[in-house]
């Protein structure tokens, strides 16, 4: 929405003094700061522009927030009742002090006036529990950037600190976590926990999410705030990612059931009633037939590679990072492989294993994981004993408009996190809504997703959320589980002893020492389980009607995710705002 531009696009006296890179050079810095989000932050250079982005688009926003309340408003009076922000996770969270200093800088009210307001304005979703989403901020950058913003936060703090004293506990270790700055020689300011302090409700996006972060993230904030905490679990568009996405599908729907479900998912359900229906069932398999062809000819344009069209599309499009777990699917690809090359003649339903998705520019072991992959692409499908049984595809420039052409050819959804990381997930909903079976964990949304279509409609393996952190308190050991597991053991070795990169001697021997040593994500734990529902996937695939069922009831109870539900239960639990009838006169 915001662009940052130069007030001077040139010096001319720079230029004048042969100082020809000079003369841009501060055009050049202006502008930097809205060319490229997200900038590599492992520099401090890099640090310094993300904090000056975050801050340039929230006080943009907010200064146009305040510039359209004031054209109905002469005080600040209903403006906590005419104005909610939501932050969406932390990254926007330095708007609740630059708020507070517009209020009290530049409007002149007092700070309980200010915090009045402020505290009553904004709203904080948590997306994530990892570690990088719950940003912290060096002091000595914020003090030397935002100077100001951090004298306020310094004061926010206090105060509720001191309150905290008083209501709650006098235990220090507890206060230091609580604390919005970190205690100790390096300082940082926490901005979940200014986030938290400053709004009036902190939603999670999906019930396990919110229950994890009410027990285990910030369990003592919930007891401060018991109220404060509330679950909002997320949703997708019916209209572009089945309307845009899969006209195809569409059309059947609306030629059986009309087209009402556009905006009223809960009507999708109709379709159950065609359950059983022969010519449905047809037509429903043709469709994704065609929509396998569509997407066949992509990969075959960008990647010159066959595919068996009458393969599984088994798909996994998303972010790359560790905890989604894109390594434990090539554990599964190289399975695979191992049995073709033990039985060159094994009769096996044919898989197409589909990757996309983007690592963050400093996210080197992610990197690797995307390298893994393609090396081992190079080998599985150049291997004449594979054939058709088994292909692998890394489509590359992941965005929303790729994803509209693979989600609608996908037969099998990898959802396939450690447990209780996932705060929710909306490629899963997507692929369901689109007719797609999930293979995942009980993490995020899968669980509500696992609940909706029916326990026999989904396949679920791996620990449980509790389990892993039983599991890591008991003392995890990775090693035990490789030694144990002599199919485990020989695709470990075979990434260790560089068989899938003969050139690049020792190029994965970082994934190897951190699964060996740590595992942090229980790769090798649930490796056995995921293998084992992988099979029970390609039995099922063998019975093209009872598959095709279970396609059908999976759109048909999809009504939950759409996003018309998560957006009413928004302004319903946090917004308090009505809908308002538009006169189409």
């Amino acid at each position: 929405m915001w662009r940052a531009k130069a007030t001077i696009d040139f010096e001319f006296a720079d230029f004048n003094k042969g100082n020809y890179i000079e003369s841009v050079a501060k055009k050049d810095d202006s502008e930097t700061i809205s060319k490229v989000l997200y900038p590599n932050d492992t520099y401090v250079e890099g640090k310094f522009l993300r904090l000056k982005q975050q801050y340039f688009f929230v006080s943009a926003t907010l200064q146009d927030i305040i510039r359209k309340y004031k054209i109905k408003h002469s005080s600040f009076e209903q403006f906590a009742d005419k104005t909610c922000i939501q932050l969406n996770d932390t990254h926007p969270v330095v708007a609740i002090p630059e708020l507070m200093r517009i209020l009290i800088d530049d409007e002149n009210l007092s700070w309980d006036k200010a915090w009045d307001i402020t505290s009553k304005t904004f709203a904080y979703t948590n997306h994530t529990v990892v570690p990088e989403a719950l940003e912290e901020w060096s002091e000595q950058i914020f003090s030397n950037l935002l100077p100001r913003h951090l004298q306020i936060i310094y004061e926010i703090n206090r105060r509720f600190v001191e309150k905290v004293r008083q209501e709650y506990t006098k235990d220090e270790a507890v206060i230091e976590k609580l604390s919005i700055i970190s205690g100790g020689k390096d300082k940082r300011v926490r901005m979940a926990n200014l986030a938290i302090v400053g709004s009036f409700a902190v939603n999670g996006v999906a019930a396990l999410h919110t229950n994890i972060l009410k027990k285990r993230i910030f369990p003592d904030f919930n007891k401060i705030y018991p109220k404060k905490f509330i679950n909002v679990t997320n949703g997708i568009t019916p209209r572009r990612w089945l309307i845009t996405a899969n006209p195809l599908l569409s059309q059947l729907l609306i030629e059986r059931i009309g087209f009402d479900w556009a905006k009223d998912l809960t009507q999708i359900k109709k379709i159950e009633k065609f359950v059983e229906d022969k010519e449905f069932t047809e037509q429903w398999q043709k469709i994704k037939f065609n929509n396998k062809l569509a997407l066949i000819e992509l990969i075959e344009k960008e990647h010159d590679i066959k595919i068996n069209p009458e393969s599984i599309f088994d798909v996994q499009i998303k972010r790359f990072h560790e905890y989604k777990r894109q390594l434990l699917n090539v554990f599964h690809i190289i399975t695979l492989y191992n049995r073709i090359k033990h039985n060159p003649k094994i009769k096996m339903v044919p898989r197409t294993i589909i990757f996309s998705g983007k690592a963050a520019p400093a996210y080197y072991a992610a990197k690797m994981v995307i390298k893994l992959i393609n090396s081992v692409a190079d080998v599985v499908n150049n291997d004449p004993d594979v054939g058709d049984k088994l292909k692998v595809v890394f489509l590359k420039n992941y965005s929303v408009s790729l994803a509209e052409k693979i989600i609608p050819a996908s037969d099998l959804s990898e959802q396939i996190s450690m447990a209780g990381l996932e705060a929710s997930g909306t490629g899963n909903m997507k692929f369901a809504l689109n007719g797609a079976l999930t293979i995942g964990t009980m993490d995020g949304a899968n669980v509500e997703i696992r609940e909706e279509v029916g326990d026999e409609n989904i396949f679920i393996f791996g620990l449980l959320a509790d389990e892993v952190v039983k599991l890591k308190s008991n003392g995890y050991n990775p090693r035990e589980y490789y030694e144990k597991n002599s199919n485990l053991k020989h695709i470990v070795d075979m990434i260790a002893t560089n068989f899938f990169n003969p050139k690049e001697f020792g190029i994965f021997d970082d994934m190897i020492r951190g699964l060996m040593n740590v595992d942090y994500y229980l790769l090798f734990a649930d490796y056995q389980s995921y293998i084992d529902t992988q099979d029970k996937v390609a039995k099922f695939y063998t019975d093209k009607y009872e598959w095709t069922k279970k396609s059908i009831l999976n759109v048909a109870r999809m009504a939950k995710f759409s996003s018309d539900r998560s957006v009413k239960e928004y302004a319903e639990k946090i917004w308090k705002v009505k809908p308002v009838k538009i006169n189409r006169q």
